[in-house]
């Protein structure tokens, strides 16, 4: 062979593994390289509810597909927040609220992928608008200092068919752990009603909290929805109980187990609609000098006259008050027309002493029944045990 074709042979046999060994990289090294490519996409965030007429009523859920949850921050258009909580493992994060109707909402989430990258992304929805709006009245006012048996009263406007639903949203702290329920009974108004008193009568000083969250709740068919939340606080005062006994005419203050004062009165007429009422009355009101009319409590044109110091007892009329037109009859007749009447002198001091949610414990044969619960605060009249029966849970 000729030499230069020998030397270029040679040099094509040693050039030939060098040409092989730098062509590609290695398999090990792709696969890694994709691994970690893989690890790394994006988090997919998915946000119920959806939409710009989304169904209210329901907690906000979001979910993390390829990924995790490491924040999640839902806020509505005005700024308030909808707190929550991440799952274990960072799947799902769940509001501990509803979504109230008629409100717009912003979700922020921020996602960690499997490679470690974080990021953020955010969406929106609306929910409807209520069709209608249910409303509540509640006793008693805030920051108020209120006597041994006042309940939590809460009046709705429209019918409430979703009673569980709407009782789990109503919450009550006390500062000394008191047992009590929710009961629920028709006030004299003829609307729904809900009341939570204690077992036995509240303990003097103990600090008392309702926290009813109903915004976003269902009333049911009929009510219509919550569009707001309602709060308040309390404070019980002095242990007083008013001591009313009609066979022998006379009321009793006793403070702290003390009788303070024995006051000769007279009370509603025996024998027809005239009678009072028995059992335990709430004091709901002191509400001063007010027109009484008997045409507005069924009893045609007995009386309209002005009564000093009148504190309301029933919504069915049945106050305590002066009444110096029946002098004659304090200590020893019955003779009002429902209510428990005094001197002006006696009303005076009693006026000054007794504050709502005061009990009248009322005894008396010819009495015409028992205070019903829904007429004022009879909550009292009710066996313990039948009265926790009156709770949707």
């Amino acid at each position: 062979m000729h030499r230069t074709h020998v030397r270029a042979a040679l040099a094509a046999a040693l050039l030939a593994p060098l040409a092989a060994c730098s062509s590609t990289a290695s398999p090990a090294a792709s696969d890694a390289k994709a691994t970690r490519s893989a690890d790394d996409r994006p988090v997919t965030v998915t946000v119920t509810p959806t939409g710009q007429q989304a169904t209210p009523g329901k907690p906000v859920t979001v979910t993390a597909t390829g990924g995790s949850l490491t924040s999640v921050t839902v806020t509505d258009d005005e700024g308030d927040r909808l707190d929550g909580k991440v799952a274990a493992g960072g799947r799902s994060w769940v509001s501990h609220r509803k979504a109230a109707p008629g409100t717009a909402y912003t979700v922020t989430a921020t996602t960690r992928t499997q490679a470690g990258t974080t990021r953020t992304t955010r969406s929106s929805f609306t929910t409807a608008a209520a069709d209608k709006v249910n409303k509540v009245d509640w006793r008693p006012g805030t920051a108020s200092t209120v006597g041994i048996a006042q309940p939590i009263s809460l009046v709705f406007d429209n019918p409430v068919r979703n009673r569980a639903e709407v009782e789990k949203q109503l919450k009550v702290t006390t500062s000394d752990g008191t047992e009590g329920s929710w009961g629920w009974i028709r006030d004299w108004s003829g609307r729904d009603r809900v009341d939570w008193r204690p077992h036995t009568y509240w303990k003097p000083g103990t600090k008392v909290t309702l926290d009813a969250e109903l915004n976003g709740t269902d009333s049911g068919a009929g009510g219509g929805w919550f569009v707001r939340d309602y709060t308040t606080t309390f404070t019980i005062g002095t242990r007083q109980i008013v001591k009313v006994d009609l066979d022998s005419h006379r009321l009793s203050l006793v403070r702290d187990g003390r009788t303070v004062r024995r006051i000769p009165v007279s009370g509603g007429t025996p024998g027809g609609d005239k009678r009072s009422w028995r059992g335990t009355a709430v004091l709901m009101a002191k509400e001063g000098t007010i027109n009484m009319n008997s045409e507005t409590v069924g009893l045609g044109d007995a009386y309209d006259k002005m009564v000093d110091y009148s504190m309301r007892l029933t919504w069915s009329g049945m106050y305590a008050h002066a009444a110096p037109w029946n002098a004659a009859y304090f200590g020893n007749t019955n003779h009002s027309s429902g209510c428990i009447g005094m001197s002006d002198a006696d009303a005076a001091w009693f006026y000054a002493q007794v504050r709502p949610g005061d009990p009248f414990e009322i005894t008396g044969k010819e009495t015409k029944g028992v205070v019903d619960p829904g007429n004022g605060f009879g909550a009292w009249n009710v066996p313990w045990e039948e009265w926790r029966n009156k709770s949707a849970l």
